[in-house]
């Protein structure tokens, strides 16, 4: 049973007990008040944070004793920098996965080919990466899911098995769309490299409790992104670990067919 059904059991089984309670003796307001709150807050926390596997069971890093790492990147392609990240990567002999938007692989299909051909995966990461995304409901999520499926499977004549939903956001609706068809990706390492432009700050962000097994997620779409990242290539490197594919890091098949 997912976490979230188990909480909000137990939160109805609390509130029925305090009814119950109630009929005897009065409860004062505050109780139920807090009782509320504290349903709340849990279920604000397992919305914002993936790696609770409230609603989704979501993988967020690989073997705590690995002495890899795998970098993934959201919202590509995008034309005229996704190219300069290929060329860092391909430079430096690492692969990574792609995270890509529905959208964008119908807008630049040779640029999604480009990052298969090169030896990268790609995941599906929703079709619009709209802002109400979260507030869609579980059948228009899974619209979008099939339709990003289908953008990819047109050019890669293969079908995603790795999800990873926008802004990292997880809800019920979430729950029944990705349903037993997606693995669901999370991120143990978040660059915030769409807010930190600083490239000194972005680096000290990305490397400061960096270690085996962690999933890290950047943008194709961040300057301070591409010029910090052969830089966060080397420090990896530096440290004893290595890049590897999120596929091999965490020992899942990328792809649910195959050409």
């Amino acid at each position: 049973m997912p976490r979230y059904k188990i909480v909000n059991t137990i939160f109805l089984l609390v509130v029925l007990f305090l009814i119950l309670l109630d009929w005897q003796r009065t409860v004062d307001w505050k109780v139920y008040a807090g009782v509320i709150s504290v349903f709340i807050l849990i279920q604000l926390y397992g919305t914002l944070y993936m790696s609770s596997n409230f609603f989704v069971p979501a993988i967020c890093s690989g073997n705590a004793e690995s002495t890899s790492i795998a970098i993934t990147f959201d919202d590509g392609p995008v034309d005229g920098k996704t190219q300069k990240l290929l060329t860092i990567l391909k430079v430096n002999e690492v692969e990574a996965c792609f995270f890509c938007i529905g959208q964008n692989i119908d807008k630049y299909p040779a640029l999604v080919q480009q990052i298969h051909n090169e030896g990268h995966i790609i995941g599906n990461h929703s079709f619009y990466h709209g802002w109400n995304f979260d507030l869609l409901s579980s059948k228009k999520m899974k619209a979008e899911l099939s339709k990003t499926d289908d953008a990819i499977e047109s050019i890669l004549a293969k079908r995603p098995n790795f999800f990873r939903p926008p802004y990292g956001v997880t809800n019920p609706n979430l729950t029944k769309a990705v349903g037993k068809d997606y693995t669901t990706i999370g991120w143990s390492v978040r660059s915030f490299d769409t807010v930190i432009k600083d490239p000194v700050k972005l680096m000290m962000r990305v490397t400061r409790e960096l270690k085996g097994g962690d999933i890290v997620l950047f943008h194709d779409n961040s300057d301070a992104m591409l010029e910090v990242l052969p830089e966060f290539i080397k420090h990896v490197q530096s440290i004893g670990l290595k890049i590897v594919r999120l596929d091999r890091l965490i020992g899942e098949n990328p792809y649910t067919t195959e050409a």
